[in-house]
């Protein structure tokens, strides 16, 4: 299946990547090592015009200028059952809250799974929308995002104003 992809330019971050397969946004990458791997996964060609990439500049440029607190993108995204609990359970943690992977555990009725909410943050298809920067250590902590990019994770919840270094 051939999937459209487009770029935003951030002062942030640099260029993110946002991969869509005509009606839903299924993928973004925040780095060119994401990106690599993404277009490892998929065969892309570069449509800036498509009406949901378009959409999701946008909406993205205005988060990032702190105008927007929710997103109303149409995303898809496929993982196993315990990933796609906790991908839905992340996109009801509001704007400017933080809560801990052991609150995602128990929010899925799954509270010895804490590790495993890491790893499925991690694995977050489609950051920033499914706000898994929202997720830190139960002592306050920044911890891993994408992995390890805790400076990510830094930057978007400063933005949110929940965090301040």
């Amino acid at each position: 299946m051939l999937l459209q992809y487009g770029t935003l330019k951030t002062a942030l971050f640099g260029t993110i990547y946002i991969v869509s397969d005509g009606e839903y946004i299924i993928d973004i990458s925040l780095s060119e090592i994401d990106w690599n791997k993404t277009i490892s996964r998929y065969n892309v060609r570069r449509d800036q015009e498509l009406p949901i990439i378009k959409e999701c500049v946008i909406q993205l440029n205005e988060y990032f200028e702190g105008n927007r607190k929710e997103f109303n993108l149409p995303v898809k995204y496929s993982g196993t059952d315990f990933q796609q609990k906790v991908w839905t359970e992340l996109q009801s943690i509001p704007y400017g809250i933080t809560c801990s992977y052991k609150d995602i555990a128990v929010a899925i009725n799954n509270e010895k799974a804490v590790r495993a909410v890491g790893q499925a943050n991690r694995a977050n298809p489609i950051p920033i929308i499914i706000p898994c920067h929202r997720v830190i250590g139960k002592n306050n902590t920044l911890t891993g995002y994408a992995g390890n990019r805790t400076d990510l994770k830094e930057k978007l919840l400063m933005i949110e104003g929940s965090y301040r270094n």
